[in-house]
C-alpha cells in the first residue's frame, strides 16, 4: 500500500484522499501486504464513518471485500465496536453480515466475543443474522459470549433464539458447560433456567458443566448445579470417571471438599474408573498431600487395587523423591495402608497397558501365591533407604554449597592481590605500571578482573539466596558451577599472561614461554574434558533409566507397572526420575 494513502487512512483525511484519488483511481484498490486489509478495512478499524461514506461512494463493492482471515470490513467495525459504521454498513447491503471469516465467524460471533453490547442489538435487527450459526457442530454466538462472560449479551440472544442453548460446539460443549467452566455464575443461572437438564449434557469426553466446574474448583457453580440437578452428581466420564475423580486428578482441594459435604458420597468415594484407580490412587500418583490426608480422614478404602495390580501405597513408593512423597507414605502407613504383594491373593484377570504399539491388551493373571522379595530385590522402596539416601543428598548439596562459597572467597583473595601488585612493579615516580602497554598484561587485567566480579557474584549469590526445595537448589548450585569454571579459567589464564609478561623474550627463551602455556593450557582443558566426559556420562545414564521406566509406564504417566521395576533392577538402575538417584549407586553427582 502507497505511504501516502496509509498515512491518510490512519488520519481520516478526506481532501487529500480525494487528491491522491483524483491522482491515480486505482490506487483505492490497493491493500496492506501480509493482512490483505483494504482501506475500507483500515477505516472501520480507526472509526473515520465520513472517510468509510466517501470510499462506498467510489467503491460500493469493497464491502464485500475480504481479508486474508476472510474478514470483510464488517468484521473489523464489529470487533472494535464501531457503531455508527456498522449501521453504515448494514444501510448499504445488510445481506454482508452473513459472510464468515476463516474460523467460521461471523460477524456477529465478533462482536459478541468483545463484549460490544450495543452492536449485537444493532445486529439482532436483522433476523437472518443468525442463519449463519445453525449448523450442528459450530461453535455459536452464544457459545463465545456466555464463555466470555458477557450476560447482557447472552440474554439478548437467548431472547433472539431460545434454541441456542441447547447446541454444541465441535467439543460438544454447549454454552452452559462452558460458562460453568470459566465460572459465570450469573449466566450459569440464566441458561439452568432455560432447562435445568442441561445439566447433565455431555462433550465428546463425558464430561458435564459440573465435571468442568470441578475441574475449575467453581465451587460457586458446583452449588448451583447441585441446587437444580443432585443427579447431574452421579453421571461418569467415557473414561468411567466421577466427579470426585476429575476433582482429585486436578488438585482441587477445596471443591472436592464441598462435594464430599454436599453428596452422599459412600458410593462414589470408592468407585474406581475404567483402569481400576479410586480417588485416592490419583491422590497419591498426583502427590497431592493435603487431599491424601483428607481422604485419609473420611475413611476411604486403602487398600483398593487398580487394574495395573497397585495400591496407594505402591503408588506413591514408585517415585518417593521428594518431601511430598515421605508425608503421603507416612500418612498411608498410619491409616494401614499395604503393598500389593502383602494383601491376599486376588482371583479375577488384572489387564495391564500393552508394552509396544498395538491396540491389543494383555492379560494376566494374578498368581495364587505371589513370594515374598528379599530386601535387596524388594520392587519397592523401604521408607528407611528413601530416607537415608535424601539425607545424604542433602549433606552432599549443604556441604557443595559451603565448598564452593570458600573456593569463590578465595578466588577473590588472589586476584585482588594480584590487580593491587600486578606483573612487572610499578614505576616509582609515576606510580603507574611499568610494562601497562605490553598485550599480555592488558590480558592478564581483563582475565584477573572478570575472574574476581564473577567470584564475587557468586559469593553474594549464594549467601544472599538460601533455596528451600532440592530442586532449586539443585538449579542454583548448578548454575553457581559453571561460573566457577569460568572464573577458574579466567584465573589461570590470567597466571600464565602474567609469567609471559615478566619473563625475558630473548633467545634461548621461547621454548620456556611454550612449555609455559602448553603446560598450563593442557592441564586446565584435561580437568575440564574429564568433568565433561564424567557429566555426559551421567547424562546418558540418566536418559537410558528413563527410557526404561517410560517403557514400562502407563499412558496417564502416574502409574509404573512391576515389569518396569523389574527391568530396571535387572539393568542397574534405580526405578525414580530424580538425578540424584541415578548418581547414588555411581557414588557422585556431576552439575
Amino acid at each position: 500500500m502507497d505511504e501516502r494513502l496509509f498515512e491518510t487512512i490512519l488520519k481520516g483525511d478526506i481532501p487529500n484522499f480525494l487528491n491522491l484519488v483524483q491522482e491515480d483511481e486505482a490506487i483505492i484498490k490497493q491493500t496492506v501486504p501480509g493482512s490483505l486489509n483494504t482501506i475500507l478495512h483500515l477505516t472501520a478499524r480507526y472509526g473515520h464513518e465520513e472517510l468509510a461514506l466517501e470510499i462506498l461512494k467510489l467503491c460500493p463493492e469493497m464491502l464485500a471485500a475480504t481479508n486474508e482471515k476472510l474478514e470483510t470490513p464488517v468484521h473489523e467495525a464489529c470487533r472494535e465496536g464501531r457503531l455508527r459504521i456498522v449501521r453504515l454498513f448494514l444501510e448499504t447491503d445488510s445481506w454482508v453480515v452473513h459472510k464468515m471469516n476463516r474460523n467460521k465467524e461471523s460477524a456477529l460471533y465478533v462482536a459478541c466475543e468483545r463484549g460490544r453490547l450495543d452492536i449485537v442489538k444493532q445486529l439482532l435487527n436483522y433476523p437472518w443474522v443468525l442463519l449463519v450459526e445453525t449448523d450442528d457442530g459450530l461453535t455459536t454466538s452464544l457459545h463465545v459470549a456466555a464463555s466470555a462472560g458477557h450476560l447482557e449479551i447472552v440474554n439478548e440472544l437467548l431472547e433472539a433464539r431460545p434454541e441456542f442453548t441447547w447446541k454444541k460446539d465441535p467439543n460438544g460443549r454447549t454454552p452452559l458447560t462452558l460458562c460453568s467452566s470459566k465460572g459465570h455464575l450469573e449466566i450459569t443461572r440464566e441458561l439452568l433456567k432455560m432447562d435445568p437438564g442441561l445439566s447433565s449434557s455431555q462433550d465428546n469426553k463425558g464430561r458435564t458443566p459440573l465435571h468442568w466446574a470441578t475441574i475449575k474448583g467453581r465451587v460457586n457453580i458446583i452449588d448451583e448445579i447441585l441446587s437444580v440437578n443432585l443427579e447431574s452428581s452421579e453421571i461418569r466420564t467415557l473414561h468411567g470417571e466421577t466427579v470426585l475423580h476429575l476433582g482429585v486428578k486436578n488438585n482441587q482441594y477445596e471443591a472436592v471438599k464441598h462435594l464430599m459435604e454436599t453428596l452422599n458420597t459412600t458410593k462414589l468415594v470408592n468407585t474406581p474408573d475404567n483402569d481400576g484407580n479410586t480417588i485416592l490412587h490419583l491422590a497419591t500418583a498426583g502427590k497431592f498431600t493435603s487431599m491424601v490426608i483428607y481422604l485419609l480422614k473420611l475413611g476411604v478404602q486403602v487398600n483398593a487395587i487398580n487394574r495395573n495390580g497397585f495400591t496407594a501405597l505402591d503408588i506413591v513408593e514408585r517415585d518417593a523423591s521428594n518431601r511430598d512423597a515421605f508425608l503421603i507414605v507416612s500418612a498411608l502407613q498410619e491409616a494401614r495402608a499395604k503393598n500389593c504383594d502383602q494383601l491376599p491373593p486376588v482371583s479375577p484377570d488384572i489387564q495391564i497397558q500393552p508394552l509396544d504399539d498395538t491396540s491389543q491388551s494383555i492379560r494376566f493373571s494374578m498368581p495364587k501365591k505371589v513370594p515374598k522379595s528379599s530386601s535387596g530385590n524388594h520392587p519397592h522402596w523401604h521408607l528407611s533407604n528413601l530416607e537415608k539416601q535424601i539425607e545424604v543428598e542433602k549433606e552432599g548439596l549443604r556441604n557443595a554449597r559451603k565448598t564452593i562459597i570458600v573456593v569463590a572467597v578465595l578466588i577473590a583473595t588472589v586476584t585482588f592481590a594480584a590487580g593491587i601488585n600486578p606483573p612487572g612493579g610499578y614505576d616509582q615516580v609515576t606510580g603507574k605500571s611499568i610494562v601497562g602497554k605490553q598485550t599480555s598484561f592488558k590480558v592478564f587485567m581483563v582475565c584477573n578482573i572478570l575472574a574476581l566480579f564473577l567470584s564475587l557474584g557468586i559469593v553474594i549469590l549464594l549467601v544472599s539466596n538460601i533455596p528451600v526445595g532440592r530442586k532449586s537448589l539443585m538449579k542454583l548450585l548448578a548454575m553457581m558451577h559453571k561460573l566457577m569454571w569460568l572464573s577458574i579459567s579466567l584465573m589461570a589464564a590470567a597466571y600464565i599472561a602474567a609469567l609471559w609478561t615478566i619473563l625475558p623474550h630473548g633467545r634461548g627463551m621461547v621454548w620456556v614461554l611454550v612449555v609455559l602455556v602448553s603446560v598450563g593450557g593442557v592441564c586446565t582443558l584435561a580437568i575440564f574434558t574429564g568433568l565433561m566426559v564424567l557429566s555426559v556420562r551421567h547424562l546418558l545414564r540418566i536418559r537410558k533409566s528413563r527410557k526404561i521406566l517410560d517403557k514400562y509406564r502407563s499412558p496417564d504417566r502416574s502409574i509404573t507397572l512391576i515389569a518396569g521395576t523389574q527391568m530396571m533392577q535387572k539393568e542397574s538402575y534405580e526405578s525414580s526420575d530424580s538425578e540424584f538417584d541415578n548418581s547414588y549407586g555411581a557414588g557422585y553427582h556431576l552439575y
